[in-house]
């Protein structure tokens, strides 16, 4: 597919982390990008300031799951595509209240099928086979990985957690309204991002928060669970890779190969702050590592193969592990106002995803 600038894009969760990341590239270079966002803790429109006021971006507030307003963005706005980011998506949360995951996740996916596929079947003959509704997903859904496995494509899902569980549903209703309405429909499956302007609850940047403010970082259990990191640029620049020329039902994985033990990432961004920030008694921020019991069916390795999408569409990541922590950890040591602003609201880095109805402080 290949969308002009003309042509205008409905990006859903484009003021979260990967899909506000993805909206700035997007008007970057030139689309048009209609952006519905609820705006829930994770939502920030601070995330989005660089393009305050521009005329290729359009901010919606509301839920993917509001269908009379879905079907009239799409009446307006009549956009070439669909890009689904919005969703529920950190693990602990899911833990502690599992209902908003399927919300969003599962029911929220299944309104915007039902409205892209009335919409797509609308379209002209010119525009109608250019139509790709991209669904974002995740690579939890295969479940943990034997030591030197990794999942493909074809790979059975097996959920773990609540939101993993969410998004392997979801996945699953994206490719029957492929096989079933004829949708054309692209499914990603991503490994952990990192990078710029994540909300502060998700590793990387709690660890760069918490040792900076001089609080314990916290480490799950032995600390020696595996995933594979990917740069949010790299991701961003997948999707688009796989909007522009994916095959229509097919799912294409995303990963960088970068996998590492999450007691081994802490160290690594601890070594960066102690260059970019030491602290002023010389110690390492490692120091401040406080292993915590483990996070109930905590996986213990995420792998996927990213061959089919490098061999069929020509992507690769181009940000290398540690350059990428260098550079994440210097954007929030920059970005301080940015991150109070988050911290300004319901979340103030306490422990999440005891399994209990309450929550406790690290």
């Amino acid at each position: 597919m290949k969308l002009s600038s003309t042509d205008p894009i409905l990006v859903t969760g484009g003021a979260g982390f990967i899909g506000s990341n993805f909206v700035l590239k997007c008007i970057e270079r030139g689309q048009r990008v209609v952006n519905l966002d609820l705006l829930t803790y994770a939502g920030n429109l601070r995330t989005l300031a660089d393009i305050d006021g521009n005329s290729l971006h359009v901010f919606v507030r509301g839920d993917i799951a509001d269908r009379a307003l879905v079907e009239r963005l799409l009446s307006e706005h009549r956009p070439g595509g669909i890009v689904n980011f919005a969703a529920e998506t950190h693990v602990d949360r899911s833990i502690d209240g599992p209902a908003a995951f399927i919300q969003t996740n599962v029911v929220g996916t299944l309104v915007l099928l039902e409205a892209a596929t009335d919409y797509w079947r609308s379209l002209s003959p010119n525009h109608g086979p250019r139509f790709r509704f991209l669904h974002v997903s995740t690579d939890e859904v295969y479940g943990s990985m034997d030591p030197d496995g990794a999942a493909s494509e074809g790979s059975p899902f097996a959920p773990n957690s609540p939101y993993a569980a969410s998004k392997a549903a979801s996945d699953h209703l994206v490719r029957a309204f492929w096989r079933t309405y004829g949708l054309p429909t692209l499914i990603t499956n991503c490994s952990n991002n990192y990078g710029p302007r994540q909300f502060p609850e998700k590793l990387i940047p709690l660890v760069i928060q918490r040792a900076i403010s001089g609080q314990p970082i916290p480490v799950y259990g032995d600390g020696l669970h595996v995933r594979d990191w990917l740069h949010v640029d790299d991701h961003c620049n997948a999707v688009a890779t796989v909007l522009a020329g994916g095959a229509p039902g097919e799912t294409y994985n995303i990963g960088a190969g970068e996998g590492l033990q999450n007691l081994a990432m802490v160290k690594l961004i601890c070594s960066s702050l102690d260059r970019q920030r030491p602290r002023a008694d010389g110690v390492s921020y490692f120091s401040q590592v406080a292993f915590i019991p483990d996070r109930p069916g905590h996986d213990r390795r995420y792998a996927v193969d990213s061959g089919k999408i490098r061999r069929s569409l020509g992507w690769a990541p181009e940000i290398e592990l540690h350059r990428g922590i260098d550079l994440t950890v210097e954007w929030y040591l920059a970005s301080q106002a940015w991150v109070q602003g988050v911290l300004d609201g319901s979340y103030r880095l306490e422990r999440l995803g005891t399994g209990q109805k309450g929550r406790e402080a690290v």
